[in-house]
């Protein structure tokens, strides 16, 4: 199983790496709906018996949901707010590739220092869930329009789910499915916030509404 997970790591790094070099929004959603589904095939990869019927469901909703379900919604915001590209990022796009990667390399060193039990999963998981969560982190302060921010926090929680399925591979399938529902909440209500802001003034640039400030 170590070949499918180092396939399925490699896979979720790169398409972090993709999403700070695209300026196309509906590249990046395309980019982030690949990295839902390579982190809904993650639990799958990492179980040392084969998949059982619990990881399978859980696999299977993490796929229909982030690699369909809020693709589909980042979509139709997108649409809505009538916007195709990042035109301005606060961070050029080289220079973001090249802080990806930096952080890529410090999660690595980070690994190795803190030498956390992986529970028979790829030397991988750890750097690079790591990795993918700065990157999401860097996406939302790095990005200004409010489509890119939403994806850089799903970024972020990809991470983060990568990093509990490495290292707390028990816990109970209702808390992950509980949490899953956690982020399609926060997501529906970023999709809503981002309809709301352009009904109002007409573009999404989140940078712009610095100016409402007294």
């Amino acid at each position: 199983m170590t070949a499918l997970q180092d396939t399925v790591l490699v896979l979720l790094v790169l398409s972090s790496f993709a999403l700070l070099g695209a300026s196309r929004l509906g590249a990046c959603i395309r980019f982030v709906a690949l990295q839902g589904i390579v982190t809904g095939l993650l639990p799958i990869a990492v179980s040392g018996h084969g998949p059982t019927p619990r990881v399978a469901v859980i696999g299977a909703t993490v796929i229909l949901i982030k690699g369909f379900f809020f693709p589909h919604l980042l979509t139709r915001a997108m649409r809505e707010a009538q916007t195709r590209r990042e035109l301005q990022p606060f961070v050029g796009y080289v220079t973001s590739l090249a802080f990806g990667v930096l952080a890529l390399i410090g999660s690595f060193w980070l690994d190795s220092r803190l030498n956390l039990p992986i529970h028979g999963a790829s030397d991988l998981v750890v750097p690079v869930a790591l990795a993918t969560m700065i990157i999401g982190l860097f996406l939302i302060v790095s990005r200004r329009i409010a489509v890119s921010q939403v994806i850089g926090f799903l970024v972020l929680e990809n991470g983060i789910y990568a990093f509990g399925v490495a290292i707390v591979r028990d816990v109970p399938a209702l808390i992950e499915l509980g949490i899953l529902m956690d982020v399609f909440v926060a997501v529906f209500v970023m999709g809503i916030a981002i309809y709301h802001i352009n009904r109002e003034f007409d573009h999404i640039d989140t940078d712009r509404l610095t100016m409402l400030k007294g």
